[in-house]
């Protein structure tokens, strides 16, 4: 928890030391009332007429009480001020440093658990600043000096206010002990419950299409009763203390009042008054002392749970990313342009045995297109992810334009990149907004840009079909477009950015023959002068390559032409008849 609260800023800390400041107003003003309020005891101890005198003691008291308001105010606002700048701030890194993340690292962490960390556990650590500040400091100030203020008064009323915090401190121990367990678990539960909800809402239309909606709820009850009956059991864990503090401090006054009645009983005639006056006063106080340990017992509660939050937040704060940017600049000029190559490229996942990638070397020139076939598990996606670097090589080299990709920026290697991953990706907000999605330096994307991209995309004829065509409505996941138009406009944005190189991850399957055809003559005349390479799994899709490479468990099979593989590659040959005839593959154009 410290260790995180290090990150406050000089801003915030001489907003800490305001509140420290007003804290003290505030508790010499409240410990002000009782030196008032035993004024006033022993002026209506005397028989003169004093009234004008307790008035003035009154007011004295209206005053400390209304000063006391004020700064409670102060505090109050600075501790807001503190932890909702802080929280802000704390947010921000948690989701930058998520988008600095490598693929290794976001694996780490679930979406669910990344969510509630980024929400629920940075409102945690905000709601033990925000009530931290206005108690955790006036907590120890007001007890003591309170002490100090009735140590001298009564060695009998001491012992009974002494024995009063021994028993609170011991209670606060037992329930700490019973519940700090269970807050730890709290947190993750809510996970869990985040990842069933966000589970069920994104496969929606399986769970109604394969009528499992009563499966989703049990599933839901299941997770949903273990955060519920975890939450109950701290409740009422917790619970005990209040009914145990008003017990207290009920058997603290009382044991007050009756050590002060037998003291005053056996005391002289003229010390009685002087007794009366202190037995009111030391029970204000007396009060005061308990209200300081009451308000630690807030903070007791709500530190347990914060501090899970705090260590779960650091986790991903301090996970460095595996993908990182070179220390030092480098001169990126090169002869070559748009050319990818690998060199005995290896690679395999973290905390993996075997290689999933193995030897894997070919290069490609610019305005080739390279195509990726092989059977599911074969390594295609893992090697297309290693050239915006998803992931690092494990061994060997991947070189864009000659230069190994590791030695890049990671900006500007991706600027080079026009990327289509295999699920076709849609955000909340336009069409226009979804064409023009990101940032390529010293290049902008006009509205005719947009056009042309969408155009070539075969997306015009359904975009212009849209009640607000290119300002059409997507909504989040793009759940109001069907899977060849997200796949459609994935494309589009892709064109819109004219990169040197395009990498089309199985970005076809969701379209109809006819589109696909159509698509790959428009964009070999888009794209005659990038770099293209194409994962795919239909052989129509990809014969028409300047060079196809086959993989099998990992190790690159074949490489050559469509007529050169099917007479040279049994892989090939083994997924090519699967999905055509001989005739066919001989007649097909």
């Amino acid at each position: 928890m410290f260790k995180i609260l290090k990150k406050l800023n000089k801003k915030e800390m001489l907003y800490i030391l305001f509140c420290l400041i007003f804290v003290v107003i505030q508790v010499w003003l409240d410990l002000k009332l009782p030196d008032y309020m035993s004024n006033i005891t022993s002026l209506l101890t005397q028989n003169s007429d004093k009234m004008g005198e307790i008035v003035k003691q009154g007011a004295y008291m209206m005053g400390c009480a209304f000063g006391s308001l004020i700064s409670a105010f102060i505090v109050g606002y600075f501790a807001s001020n503190i932890s909702a700048s802080f929280s802000k701030r704390l947010r921000r890194e948690v989701f930058s440093k998520v988008e600095d993340f490598g693929m290794e690292e976001i694996k780490k962490f679930s979406t669910s658990s990344l969510i509630t960390r980024t929400t629920n556990d940075v409102t945690q650590v905000q709601m033990l600043i925000v009530m931290g500040l206005q108690m955790i400091m006036k907590a120890p100030i007001l007890a003591g000096w309170a002490i100090f203020k009735i140590v001298d008064k009564s060695w009998q009323w001491s012992i009974v206010t002494a024995v009063a915090v021994v028993l609170l401190l011991v209670m606060i121990t037992i329930l700490i002990l019973f519940a700090l367990p269970k807050f730890k678990i709290i947190q993750t539960l809510t996970d869990n419950l985040n990842r069933i909800t966000r589970e069920n809402l994104t496969g929606i239309r399986v769970v109604r299409a394969f009528n499992a909606e009563k499966y989703q709820e049990k599933k839901f009850e299941v997770a949903n009763k273990e955060l519920t009956s975890t939450h109950l059991f701290t409740g009422r864990v917790m619970s005990v203390m209040s009914p145990w503090m008003t017990l207290l401090m009920s058997s603290l006054s009382l044991s007050i009042y009756f050590i002060g009645a037998k003291l005053i009983n056996e005391a002289d005639m003229m010390s009685k008054l002087g007794l009366f006056s202190d037995m009111v006063v030391f029970s204000s106080y007396a009060m005061q002392v308990v209200m300081a340990f009451m308000m630690l017992i807030v903070i007791f509660i709500l530190y347990p749970r914060a501090s899970v939050s705090a260590k779960r937040i650091l986790e991903v704060l301090e996970l460095n990313s595996s993908i990182r940017d070179p220390h030092k600049d480098f001169n990126n000029k090169s002869d070559e342009v748009g050319t990818i190559e690998f060199r005995h490229v290896g690679f395999k996942y973290p905390d993996a045995e075997e290689y999933m990638l193995e030897n894997i070397s070919f290069k490609v020139n610019k305005g080739e297109t390279v195509a990726f076939i092989g059977s599911t598990g074969s390594g295609k996606s893992t090697l297309i992810n290693l050239i915006p670097r998803f992931y690092d090589a494990t061994e060997g080299e991947v070189l864009i334009d000659g230069i190994d990709v590791k030695k890049y920026k990671q900006r500007e290697l991706r600027n080079k990149l026009g990327y289509i991953p295999q699920k076709a990706v849609i955000f909340t907000g336009t069409i226009n907004s979804n064409v023009s999605y990101g940032v390529k330096d010293n290049y902008k994307i006009t509205d005719e840009v947009i056009k042309k991209a969408i155009s070539v995309a075969q997306g015009k004829s359904f975009v212009e079909k849209m009640e607000d065509k290119y300002n059409s409505h997507i909504s989040q996941g793009g759940t109001n477009l069907s899977g060849g138009q997200k796949q459609r406009l994935a494309i589009a944005r892709a064109i819109a950015r004219n990169p040197e190189i395009y990498i089309f991850d199985d970005s076809f399957s969701a379209l109809d023959y006819k589109t696909d055809l159509t698509l790959r003559r428009e964009l070999k005349k888009h794209t005659k002068d990038a770099t293209v390479l194409i994962v795919a799994q239909r052989i129509g899709t990809i014969k028409h390559a300047d060079k196809i490479v086959v993989l099998d468990n990992g190790e690159m099979v074949g490489i050559g032409t469509h007529e050169e593989l099917l007479k040279s590659c049994q892989v090939y040959q083994e997924i090519a008849y699967s999905q055509l005839s001989k005739e066919e593959l001989e007649n097909e154009r």
